[in-house]
């Protein structure tokens, strides 16, 4: 049963694959071959192990949703990373696999040089469509287009991928839910899309950047990014739509059915949008220290969108940061570490963890001033389960100790010492920033290859929220 969702997922990418082909074919480009290619091996293996292979047991649990989620980012990047080889991108096997694994987790990180010349638009389509697909999720887009797994194992799935502390169904069956969050996700890209019609952008570029944008992975494709287009319009139709991709989008839909209550009462988003704008705040006392000004937007417009980037993990920067002054990087630092908001498409450890985190450590003092008091963890004005907070301040805990373990093996794999922790903290909180960006290290493009497979597995990792990859090296996992 595990091998023919599969196969009927790897038929739906291969379907993908048709949209960059038809760009090559717009604008006269030699790569449709590639994908043509790429797309037909992909859909005839999807199709071979939907058909050919017997189906030994139709049951679906919990491990066979685990293993499905663990394993078909990896098979999706793989194939993902074909085009990236046999195209005029000429890219080596693990530069292509960091490429396409960065894309699916929106990660949107890059091996490539800065000064590199521009890629074909099919590869830079297919690099801005794989960042679209992955951030909703590959397998709530399956669950959106295979009923039949709502009886089999649908809510594992969704809980085992869908980023978060806890899931709720928005509608009674899980493929509702899974079509209703596409829905909006897919509405706001496409409204983006136009919105951006309207500036400077033309059909291509607007399309990538909306993918870009409401899937915070941050490409681009313009080398020179939204700084390149010089519209204020342009950077404060992103900002907002960037800011709409990092709020969980259950609440979204909520707000959507008319809902206000809800989302008048959720606190979590309360503190996000506070938060922004006191690091925004914070921002402009850093860029008015280092005299960095040199009109109005560099202490509106820009800091907002570089404050919402960061938070949101999307990863655009506006011109080189660096020369903000440390306060910013500083600032910067504590952004990729929280990202947005649980149920959103966004990485980092999500502001939720660091919410409930930071109530737990209020209760601890309390408690050491009133030792006999009984004190809960409120979110929404709801107590929260103690177990769902130890496992919180868990999952903090192994992800921080990801990060210094990721640094420590780039160290070893002869890394300088800034490139290697800063760039395992950018992949695996998801937000791809380059080591460049502090103004002491360089960009993914200098790191060995065997150092790319492990900043993918980040990625991964990051993407999933450690414990669906974790579950999946526990020996109790594979015990009947």
């Amino acid at each position: 049963m595990l091998l023919r969702v599969l196969g009927s997922l790897l038929l739906i990418e291969g379907l993908f694959m048709l949209v960059p082909m038809l760009a090559c074919l717009a604008y006269g480009e030699a790569d449709w071959r590639a994908f043509g290619i790429t797309a037909g091996g992909t859909a005839l293996t999807g199709w071979m192990l939907k058909r050919l292979l017997p189906v030994a047991s139709t049951h679906f649990g919990k491990r066979e949703s685990y293993l499905l989620t663990g394993s078909v980012w990896v098979v999706f990047s793989f194939f993902g990373m074909i085009p990236f080889i046999i195209s005029s991108a000429g890219m080596d096997v693990s530069d292509a696999f960091f490429e396409a694994m960065s894309g699916f987790t929106t990660t949107g990180a890059t091996c490539r040089p800065a000064d590199a010349p521009p890629l074909a638009h099919g590869i830079m389509m297919w690099q801005a469509m794989m960042q679209w697909l992955g951030g909703m999720g590959i397998i709530l887009f399956t669950l959106a287009v295979i009923p039949t797994l709502n009886s089999s194992g649908g809510m594992q799935m969704f809980n085992a991928e869908v980023p978060g502390i806890t899931h709720e169904k928005i509608m009674p069956r899980i493929s509702q839910t899974a079509i209703s969050l596409w829905s909006i996700y897919a509405g706001f890209t496409l409204i983006l899309t136009i919105l951006l019609l309207l500036g400077p952008m033309d059909l291509f570029d607007s399309v990538c950047h909306a993918f870009g944008t409401m899937s915070t992975g941050g490409f681009s494709s313009n080398s020179g990014g939204i700084a390149a287009y010089h519209s204020d319009y342009v950077t404060i139709l992103v900002t907002v739509f960037m800011l709409l991709g990092g709020i969980d989008f259950a609440l979204i839909f909520t707000v959507i059915m008319g809902r206000w209550e809800r989302a008048r009462r959720n606190e979590v988003v309360k503190w996000f949008v506070f938060t922004i704008l006191l690091f925004w705040l914070l921002f402009d006392v850093g860029i008015w220290m280092t005299s960095a000004s040199t009109d109005w937007r560099s202490y509106t417009i820009e800091p907002a969108f570089q404050v919402v980037s960061t938070i949101t993990s999307t990863g655009y920067t506006y011109g080189n940061i660096s020369t903000w002054g440390p306060l910013v990087l500083a600032l910067t630092f504590l952004m990729m570490f929280s990202g947005g908001c649980a149920g959103s498409t966004s990485g980092g450890a999500k502001f939720d963890r660091l919410l409930y985190a930071f109530k737990r450590i209020g209760n601890e003092v309390n408690r050491c001033i009133h030792p006999n008091a009984i004190y809960s963890v409120r979110i929404n004005g709801r107590i929260a389960n103690p177990d769902l907070v130890a496992k919180v301040v868990l999952f903090l805990g192994i992800y921080v100790l990801l990060i210094a373990g990721g640094g420590v093996l780039l160290s070893a794999m002869g890394c300088p010492t800034v490139d290697s922790f800063f760039s395992s903290f950018a992949c695996l909180s998801n937000t791809g920033f380059g080591a460049s960006v502090t103004g002491y290290g360089d960009d993914f493009a200098s790191i060995p290859d065997m150092a790319k497979w492990v900043l993918a597995a980040l990625m991964l990792i990051g993407r999933l929220e450690i414990f669906t990859i974790l579950v999946l090296f526990a020996p109790a996992f594979w015990r009947k």
